[in-house]
């Protein structure tokens, strides 16, 4: 049987769980959303933000991409916070990382002409910055860990400056952000920073 046709019985199996749990459970879901958090997470297959979180449909408004950036110049990320932000009123917005990542691994190293690679080039300025602290580290895996957490923290800073967080704050909201790792080796998440007003 093809993969796909696995994930539409899977599909049908999940319905039929969902119903005998809460018979009430798409019905109350067709009704709308009000989740308390936006999550900011890497496209990785092996990150599934409701899965690591133990939360349920409905609770987390999720956009990913490639290493998790919130980048000013990108509408997609811009236009999920503002609705977040301003129509969903959330009250936290994570922005995970994760160990092993594949896109900070491509930033570890100087690459140009694909798209993967021009969209990732904020964070190999990043590890330029930090190239000393980076190099001092003879462990590779390590020194990807450590572009990771630095990854994240600088996602953070970008969230705090974009214009839904900062006019959140000024109005007196109570929106807190979050940078947040996930151990893909043990399953933890670990805050590493966060802000409010």
């Amino acid at each position: 049987m093809d993969a796909y046709l696995k994930m539409l019985l899977a599909n049908r199996a999940w319905v039929e769980e969902k119903l005998e749990l809460r018979p009430d459970f798409f019905t109350k879901s067709a009704e709308g959303q009000q989740p308390e958090f936006l999550w900011i997470g890497c496209s990785d297959s092996r990150v599934p933000a409701e899965d690591i979180t133990g939360s349920e449909p409905g609770e987390l408004f999720v956009h990913r991409n490639i290493a998790n950036q919130v980048q000013p110049a990108d509408l997609n990320v811009g236009s999920v916070l503002q609705y977040a932000v301003d129509v969903l009123k959330v009250r936290h917005v994570i922005v995970c990382g994760h160990y092993l990542c594949g896109g900070m691994a491509h930033a570890m190293h100087d690459a140009v002409g694909t798209a993967v690679d021009e969209w990732l080039e904020p964070a190999r300025q990043l590890r330029r910055r930090h190239a000393a602290e980076l190099e001092g580290t003879t462990d590779a895996v390590r020194r990807l860990d450590r572009l990771v957490e630095l990854n994240v923290t600088a996602q953070l800073q970008n969230l705090a400056q974009t214009r839904p967080v900062s006019a959140a704050w000024a109005s007196g909201s109570p929106l807190q952000i979050h940078a947040w790792v996930y151990d893909l080796r043990n399953g933890t998440i670990r805050e590493l920073e966060s802000r409010s007003k």
